[in-house]
């Protein structure tokens, strides 16, 4: 296996959060800011760890109320129904409705726990210095990224059936607690994996290879 090259900060080099462009980080200031957009730069992202720990255990913490509280209470003719985001799923699994169902559990159940899996997973592996599989490691962090916003369509899908659907005693739709919850679940492990920084995982990459 070839050892890895130097890093960009081994070369003083500091890509800018806001607009992307590569500085050179200042010897003579601590403070620096972008060339371009002037925002301030980081070397990392400060205290990356330990808020991205602060968010998922958060995040955690509500994932259980969020799939136990009914997120959606649903009234028609005199009767009331209240579902979870798992009941609400085998609702319209039984009534042959399963692409939709399958995209409900997907995207509400199962994307969010394995995000909070993985986002676990990367700070473990970075806080004991873990030389294994860096690049799988770093697509990982990508995959979390991308998946993370699908996980508000449960969100999206209450916000407008209680917008529309307002008929008095015939039908009505109200949403639930549980809605409340899993919103927040949802912006938190967006937060987790916002302020993690994946350069952590290659940062002792060059010293473990010399």
């Amino acid at each position: 296996m070839n050892a890895p090259g130097p890093t960009a900060l081994a070369r003083d080099l500091v890509g800018c959060h806001s607009c992307g462009l590569v500085n050179r980080w200042p010897s003579t200031h601590t403070h620096a800011r972008c060339a371009r957009c002037h925002a301030p730069l980081h070397r990392r992202i400060p205290r990356s760890l330990s808020r991205s720990w602060a968010f998922l255990v958060a995040s955690i913490m509500l994932y259980v109320p969020a799939n136990v509280l009914p997120i959606m209470h649903v009234t028609s003719l005199g009767q009331v129904r209240a579902d979870t985001i798992l009941s609400g799923a085998e609702y319209l699994l039984l009534h042959g409705m399963w692409p939709l169902a399958l995209i409900v559990f997907v995207a509400s159940i199962l994307v969010p726990l394995v995000k909070m899996v993985i986002l676990a997973y990367l700070l473990v592996s970075v806080q004991r210095h873990s030389p294994s599989r860096r690049l799988d490691r770093t697509r990982l962090y990508r995959f979390t990224e991308f998946v993370g916003r699908w996980s508000m369509v449960d969100v999206y899908v209450v916000t407008i059936l209680v917008a529309l659907v307002h008929l008095g005693a015939v039908a009505q739709i109200e949403a639930g607690f549980g809605a409340l919850f899993f919103a927040a679940v949802v912006i938190l492990t967006m937060l987790a994996a916002h302020v993690f920084d994946p350069r952590l995982i290659w940062d002792d990459a060059v010293t473990r290879h010399a």
